[in-house]
């Protein structure tokens, strides 16, 4: 009984880290968010734009890494479960707002995205008060953001006038409709979640959260 509080309470001290490999990460990825903006919106060259996608891709890299990290040194923690979704938000919100600002893609499309983002805002919200944690991350919610993260850098790239840019084109709109389709069903499967949790079915609630109050390992995606 002592040996199972004990390794409870090394557990939960565990989660409360907040000096680790993973969340240096994370925090690095985020650093590197206002610096993708001066890339895009302050230079607006050919040469800041391959800058700005070879940071898209380093981001995209360390997002795989410090959850390798993690997993390999035991070294998980609330905070790097908030760090890790607010890194990929901000580089999307980031990448959506500097292409429209320079017309490679239209504003309607930020509104499409945006509001689907302040529905989950509001679900999670009502969860909130009703004493529940966040929802359980669907496989969907990953698909559409990597998507998205894949289509915004070819879409600056495909408004170069280049001999690369029709083609970076062509792909970057195709994962964008890939990726606002799935973005969106996984909303839609998050509400359905969500509904299923404050009527009581047990077969919508997530194994983390079956409790009032238990934190998910990560927000939706």
């Amino acid at each position: 009984m002592a040996k199972a509080a004990a390794e409870d309470v090394a557990a939960t001290d565990a989660q409360d880290r907040v000096l680790t490999i993973p969340n240096a990460i994370s925090v690095a990825r985020l650093a590197g968010v206002p610096v993708f903006l001066w890339l895009v919106l302050g230079l607006r060259t050919q040469t800041g734009d391959w800058w700005a996608f070879g940071l898209l891709i380093a981001s995209g890299l360390s997002d795989w890494l410090d959850g390798k990290i993690a997993r390999a040194l035991n070294q998980q923690s609330r905070l790097g479960q908030l760090l890790d979704p607010t890194a990929d938000r901000a580089y999307i919100v980031a990448t959506v707002i500097a292409l429209a600002v320079r017309a490679i893609i239209p504003w309607w499309l930020v509104i499409l995205l945006a509001v689907r983002e302040l529905m989950l805002g509001i679900v999670l919200l009502v969860l909130r008060r009703h004493g529940y944690g966040p929802l359980q991350v669907s496989f969907a919610g990953k698909a559409a953001t990597a998507t998205l993260l894949y289509a915004f850098p070819l879409l600056l790239l495909g408004a170069h006038t280049a001999v690369y840019s029709e083609v970076a084109r062509i792909a970057g709109w195709a994962f964008a409709i890939w990726g606002s389709a799935l973005y969106w069903c996984a909303a839609m499967l998050y509400v359905e979640q969500a509904r299923r949790i404050l009527r009581g079915e047990s077969g919508g609630r997530s194994p983390v959260t079956t409790q009032r109050g238990d934190r998910q390992t990560r927000p939706p995606g």
